[in-house]
């Protein structure tokens, strides 16, 4: 599975959504400005989700996206499917299933490549953006010095490069 930048920012307008959940329709501009996302990129992202009916639309002065289902509603795996494909880093479990039934000399490989997409699928079927927002910001667990040498905070880690892995690979 990889996360696309298109799938990375439909994740953080969606948390943005949820974070302001009560406060009725955003403006893309808003949505765009308070998440540092590029705004024409971001208008077919939203429209995309609000035909897949994560989002609603709402016209007028006051118009804008709005969650169309409560946060705790909308799970993870349902966004990253919709925006970047199937969950699975390694094929489809079936086909998995079939190189582990056929394969018997790499089966323990594609056992461990079956497990890897099942955790993963499962993690992300049972998180939802509300539990995203409920969690906060995850503290830094790296310890600020080791083996006696200070650690240099980055000021903006690339995260995009960690989800997404290197477009030669």
């Amino acid at each position: 599975m990889k996360v696309s930048q298109k799938g990375l920012y439909a994740l953080q307008a969606l948390m943005m959504l949820t974070r302001r959940y009560n406060q009725g329709a955003i403006r893309i501009r808003d949505i765009a400005y308070e998440e540092n996302l590029p705004e024409k990129f971001l208008e077919l992202i939203l429209l995309e989700l609000k035909n897949a009916r994560i989002l609603e639309s709402v016209r007028g002065a006051k118009g804008g996206y709005r969650l169309r289902r409560a946060p705790s509603e909308i799970r993870l795996s349902e966004i990253i499917r919709l925006i970047d494909g199937p969950l699975a880093p390694f094929g489809d479990a079936d086909q998995l299933r079939i190189l582990i039934d056929r394969d018997a000399h790499h089966s323990a490989l594609y056992k461990v490549f079956l497990q890897v997409r099942d955790e993963a699928a499962r993690i992300l079927e049972n998180t939802t953006l509300a539990d995203l927002i409920t969690r906060g910001p995850v503290v830094d667990s790296i310890p600020k010095t080791i083996k006696g040498k200070t650690r240099k905070k980055k000021t903006e880690p690339n995260v995009l490069s960690m989800l997404a892995g290197s477009q030669g690979s």
